[in-house]
């Protein structure tokens, strides 16, 4: 963590550890509701990734644009979804946020900015590159960020959408969660090179490598590159480093991971990072439970709110869809 962030700081680390808690004890929600068959179909979860999606929000204002891939429920709670209508959606209910048409993994929340998942690989980067085409033919400041894993680095629809961002000098920020996972293929046995963000340098772009489990330095570099692409300095790509806790998808067993990688991962993961440094700053222990605490019952509540609510009628699934 940081080491300069004084009284400000420790403010700041409050509010990254509280949302990173509400990602990952909704995750933690999800995982029961999904293990009850509550939540059917797909499911990826983002456990310990939370820093990424904290910092990288924190550096973006209201009229910005985010675009996630399918693993997007963290992006969507830092973008400010409400928890409830999150599950009302990965529920079906008529109060998620898509009227439960969407589910976990192709959901999508404008009114937060937040524009949604796509379960194509790669895919969901094409579609922010229109975004950002559109913000600068509109003459707007607007900011578009696309987040993808490293495994989608491999995907010409990237390739070709860094190459056109680079050349007519977008405002769009490629952020690359590096898990070191591609799916269930450790990613350095698939590329010769395994310093990904050093590929910008082919587009003429900058390209920078992040501790993606300390959501204070996530914001501090996309702070930069945001300042500068509303500035008409064009695109980035950054690569935050982290590992996810939980399998690639809901079931997955993780018989591929060394034995011994996930007890070392969370010894580093973002909230036990978050606490240590908050106790060195001197938040106590007792403070720090009780955030927990609160943030526990506010998920539960979230969580109940949405079991309540109707479910969507399938009368008219073809309502809230564009033909």
């Amino acid at each position: 963590m940081s080491q300069d962030m004084g009284l400000t700081g420790r403010s700041a680390m409050m509010k990254y550890l509280e949302a990173m808690q509400r990602i990952r004890l909704f995750e933690e929600k999800v995982t029961e509701l999904r293990k009850q068959q509550i939540i059917v179909g797909s499911v990826h979860l983002c456990n310990g990734q939370e820093a990424i999606y904290v910092g990288a929000r924190a550096a973006l204002v209201s009229d910005d644009r985010l675009f996630s891939t399918y693993r997007g429920h963290g992006w969507a709670l830092a973008c400010g979804v409400p928890a409830a209508a999150l599950f009302g959606e990965l529920l079906g209910r008529e109060t998620g946020v898509c009227k439960g048409r969407g589910g976990s993994a192709q959901f999508s929340a404008a009114d937060w900015g937040f524009y949604g998942e796509n379960s194509i690989v790669g895919a969901g980067v094409a579609i922010a590159l229109g975004a950002a085409l559109s913000a600068k033919m509109a003459g707007k400041k607007s900011v578009v960020v696309t987040a993808f894993g490293e495994g989608a680095m491999n995907q010409g629809a990237v390739h070709e959408s860094m190459n056109f961002a680079a050349y007519m000098n977008l405002p769009l920020l490629f952020v690359c969660e590096n898990n070191t996972y591609s799916e269930l293929t450790p990613t350095a046995e698939m590329v010769r090179m395994n310093d990904l963000y050093r590929r910008a340098e082919g587009y003429g772009i900058p390209g920078v490598r992040v501790d993606g489990n300390d959501p204070e330095a996530v914001r501090r570099v996309m702070s930069g590159f945001v300042e500068a692409a509303r500035a008409g300095q064009g695109p980035a790509l950054i690569e935050a480093m982290t590992q996810r806790l939980v399998g690639h998808y809901y079931g997955d067993l993780q018989s591929y991971r060394p034995s011994g990688e996930l007890t070392e991962a969370k010894k580093v993961e973002p909230i036990v990072r978050a606490r240590l440094a908050l106790q060195q700053m001197g938040v106590s222990v007792a403070e720090l439970d009780q955030l927990e605490s609160t943030v526990i019952r506010e998920i539960e509540v979230a969580a109940e709110e949405a079991l309540a609510a109707p479910l969507a009628d399938v009368n008219q699934v073809r309502e809230h869809l564009y033909e």
